[in-house]
């Protein structure tokens, strides 16, 4: 395999283990995942392919990002739910 289809299997594993907490499911993120994946598997051109793994980056940090402020809104919840 190339380097460059290991890159784009690694990424998709990686998506898909951080969808495990996904807000929506761990079913829907995973569906919705592997649209995105199929619908641009016919990408030939690799400057392409690197322009949608660059994406898939921002992807990443939009999850994180949801995660965090998840956590955030839960502590800030907990710790001063008494304040409202």
């Amino acid at each position: 395999m190339s380097d460059l289809r290991l890159r784009v299997l690694r990424r998709y594993k990686e998506l898909l283990y951080m969808g495990r907490d996904y807000p929506q499911g761990y079913v829907f993120f995973r569906d919705r995942l592997h649209r995105a994946f199929k619908s641009k598997a016919g990408l030939t051109d690799h400057a392409q392919i690197e322009r949608q793994l660059a994406f898939t980056d921002y992807i990443e940090r939009e999850i994180e990002a949801l995660y965090q402020l998840r956590k955030y809104r839960t502590i800030k919840r907990n710790y001063y739910a008494d304040e409202r």
